[in-house]
């Protein structure tokens, strides 16, 4: 008999319907002799809609208040969850995160878990019941509610898997798991049965947006069997493991599309130690993410910093880099939004050459210009205009046969 732990993301349990069937596939799985902990996340758009009504009250809310309202939403599920499961004939406990031994730190709206200790939730399993947890949120060591952010109750399930030692963390989502690359731009995308925590970490990195990459890294450090799947058709998805069987089979495993990063470039910027330190301490001081960075050979002891950072951060990066300009004496700070990314990921190329020529050649072929270069032992990212990231992620699945 195993322990799982299954995770069910807001389409998933949109309405009274998808909570039916979610409910009868959870009766399924008990019956194969299988305990069962559910995880699932606010309804359909819920999130959305709290989000929106409080920029109606206010333009910029306590993020105390906000933790607080923006829970809510797992709560609701929680509770419809546990009524439907017991309309099925299984009996079920609701347990909020706080309830279900979630420690946080109280970052709010973004909270990461310090420790978890379910043992509450382990003495409804015992008591033949299902634990119904609500995603994404827990308790600050000062007893204010916090929330993990977004993807927050696919990094909830991986921890409670962990903490309860479960032989499995089930993902279950809108789509049948982990594909060789969007589907919606390559047709010829293929889901895989396997992938490893490196490669899947470093998809979850350029822009595949499923699962969570927060819930990739906890599982990665824990060791825990990730099964992403569909809860729409119920077959079987994509293995994440610490070793990939297939890993030797394929060179490249995926091709990641992504037009969610923007470039900033500061110009005649100080050639001399300390400058760059100080900008993107700036920057991480602000809470902005960067990804790639490149920095132009010296001339006349000024020199070109680019870098990127997500989409929705440009506006703050490009004000926050303004207000340096005087002080650090660079001459002037450029935005494009207009850039998109593709990678190729493979724990293959790290022991086979031409992985980067192929990449190149084939944008070439294109006519699909690179702009900024970044990698990693096993994936190759290229910034490009946004509007060739479609064409290039086709040419690219086809030129590392993963048609």
């Amino acid at each position: 008999m195993a322990l799982v732990v299954q995770k069910f993301g807001g389409t998933s349990v949109a309405d009274a319907d998808r909570m039916r069937e979610v409910a009868n596939h959870v009766k399924r799985t008990r019956s194969r002799g299988d305990d069962v902990v559910l995880v699932v996340s606010a309804m359909g758009k819920e999130t959305d809609g709290l989000l929106r009504l409080a920029s109606e009250v206010n333009s910029d809310p306590p993020g105390r208040e906000m933790d607080m309202l923006i829970t809510a939403g797992e709560r609701k599920s929680i509770a419809l969850m546990c009524m439907a499961l017991h309309a099925a004939g299984v009996p079920a406990d609701s347990f909020t995160g706080n309830q279900a031994g979630f420690e946080t730190d109280d970052n709010y709206g973004n909270s990461k878990i310090v420790s978890v200790d379910p043992h509450r939730v382990r003495d409804s399993v015992e008591k033949g019941r299902v634990a119904v947890v609500a995603g994404a949120q827990g308790m600050s060591a000062d007893n204010n509610v916090t929330f993990l952010g977004r993807g927050g109750s696919d990094t909830t399930a991986v921890a409670l898997a962990h903490g309860l030692g479960a032989d499995a963390c089930e993902l279950y989502t809108d789509v049948s798991g982990v594909f060789t690359t969007d589907p919606r731009v390559c047709p010829t995308a293929k889901r895989m049965e396997s992938i490893s925590f490196d490669e899947l970490l470093e998809m979850t990195a350029v822009g595949c947006p499923k699962p969570a990459m927060r819930s990739v890294e906890v599982a990665r450090a824990f060791g825990v069997p990730l099964h992403v799947r569909s809860a729409f058709t119920w077959e079987p998805g994509t293995w994440v493991l610490e070793e990939d069987p297939d890993m030797e089979r394929a060179i490249i495993k995926g091709v990641v599309p992504d037009v969610s990063q923007a470039k900033v470039t500061l110009s005649g910027v100080q050639d001399e130690p300390g400058i760059a330190a100080k900008v993107f301490r700036t920057l991480a001081d602000a809470s902005i993410n960067v990804d790639m960075i490149v920095q132009n050979v010296s001339d006349s002891e000024r020199t070109d910093i680019s870098f990127t950072v997500p989409l929705e951060d440009l506006e703050v990066a490009t004000t926050t880099c303004e207000a340096l300009a005087d002080q650090l004496g660079f001459s002037g700070v450029m935005a494009d939004p207009n850039l998109g990314r593709v990678s190729v990921v493979g724990a293959g190329m790290a022991s086979n050459p031409g992985v980067a020529a192929t990449m190149f050649e084939t944008l070439a072929q294109n006519e699909v210009n690179i702009e900024m270069i970044a990698t990693s032992p096993i994936r190759i990212s290229c910034v490009i205009a946004e509007g060739d990231v479609d064409k290039a992620t086709v040419a690219l699945h086809t030129a590392y046969g993963l048609d």
